[in-house]
């Protein structure tokens, strides 16, 4: 690889990381070139970018990367590395976690995710627990609707309650007038009875 080779490959690097929240960084050796086509196809499926990089490209690429030290990670760049970008915080550990149902490999090697560092791979079980954001807006969500549900659930219920009364009292209410019906000639036959005299 030529210096200008480098540089290019560098900056793609950069580019990849320049904004990213979520970096992972797997051992992908040992998957033939189906497997890791598959593997490729599905990350792709996921909006994970996927890009086999050797390993001092990716730290000098990290190096220059401004607001984030990368150096936690340097140590597990060793042997075959594929970078990993997502926008979801557990979409690759998930991922790598899937495809291990029927391989031994991708392994992972290390992460940077929520701004935390995870080194090796026996942290893929706390990587794949973490709550993505949306997961974490819709509990939020769910929690806040759960007493405005009770409200309009409880006031449909006294509407419906009240439409109910009302519906019983109606009829009680027309009764009413022709129960006073047959007092009001009383009361008349009373007024006419002292006149008589």
């Amino acid at each position: 690889m030529t210096k200008d080779q480098k540089v290019v490959a560098i900056q793609e690097i950069k580019d990849l990381l320049q904004d990213a929240k979520v970096v992972y960084v797997a051992d992908l050796d040992g998957l033939n070139a189906a497997k890791s086509s598959d593997f490729r196809r599905q990350a792709f499926k996921q909006n994970i970018k996927v890009k086999v990089v050797k390993n001092t490209l990716l730290q000098k690429a990290m190096e220059q990367i401004d607001g984030i030290d990368f150096s936690e990670m340097f140590e597990t760049f060793k042997g075959n590395s594929a970078l990993m970008i997502a926008d979801t915080a557990n979409a690759p550990a998930k991922l790598i976690k899937d495809f291990r149902k029927k391989e031994e490999k991708p392994a992972l090697k290390s992460a940077f995710v929520q701004e935390t560092f995870y080194v090796g791979d026996n942290n893929l079980d706390a990587l794949v627990s973490i709550k993505s954001r949306e997961e974490m807006i819709g509990e939020i969500i769910g929690l806040l609707q759960s007493p405005i549900q009770r409200v309009v659930s409880a006031l449909q219920n006294k509407s419906e309650t009240t439409e109910a009364t009302a519906e019983e009292a109606a009829p009680a209410v027309e009764e009413t007038p022709a129960a006073e019906a047959p007092e009001a000639p009383a009361a008349d036959s009373t007024e006419e009875t002292p006149a008589a005299e």
